[in-house]
């Protein structure tokens, strides 16, 4: 399987693009929002893949980040929710644009996306998993504080803290946030066990 290229944008078409590496050239499908990303950038490039196989096809997703990766492995995992929808979906909203919609259960939100429709979107919202990924990933855009951190600590008590919660099984964007959050309510005196401890709870509303 593919996880990734790296190589040069040849062309762009509605969908997706050819991406040129070493003179094979790759087609793609990508939402807008990495397209909009490949045509902004110059030289060589590297994209991450998804590799999906049918009975009469392999089709590779391209994607500028992994953020919208893990986004689209969430949403093709709900009922009529296929690849396409999926980069429907994710050429509208950003990843955490997403999470904040799933969280906040906006439903009209998402049932504006074009091409998605209330129906898909209402299952969206409801689906479990989802609500799951988006728990950690939504942050806050107007909350006075401006938006936490997404990016894992390098060294000191939270970026142990954000460790230990990605050893129990937590995915790290969702974890860097929820520490992130506990170190911002008990301030630098936190303790590793008392951000371990916090952390949790935060994972677990």
């Amino acid at each position: 399987m593919i996880g990734a290229l790296k190589g040069r944008l040849e062309s762009t078409h509605e969908g997706g693009c050819v991406f040129d590496v070493n003179g094979v050239g790759y087609l793609l499908s990508c939402s807008r929002k990495t397209l909009d990303a490949l045509a902004g950038r110059e030289g060589a490039q590297r994209l991450l893949v998804e590799t999906r196989v049918s009975q009469d096809a392999i089709t590779l997703y391209g994607f500028a980040d992994a953020a919208e990766r893990e986004a689209f492995r969430a949403l093709i995992e709900v009922k009529t929710v296929g690849p396409q929808k999926a980069l429907i979906v994710l050429s509208s909203l950003t990843p955490d644009g997403l999470a904040r919609a799933i969280a906040g259960k906006e439903r009209k939100r998402l049932s504006e996306v074009k091409g998605l429709g209330a129906a898909t979107a209402n299952r969206i919202v409801d689906e479990p998993a989802m609500q799951k990924w988006a728990v950690g990933r939504a942050t806050p855009e107007a909350d006075g504080e401006g938006a936490l951190p997404s990016v894992a600590p390098e060294r000191g008590a939270e970026a142990d803290a954000v460790s230990a919660l990605v050893n129990l099984g937590w995915k790290q964007p969702q974890a860097v946030t929820a520490i992130a959050r506990v170190a911002k309510r008990l301030g630098e005196a936190a303790t590793l066990d008392a951000l371990i401890r916090e952390g949790l709870k935060e994972m677990a509303r």
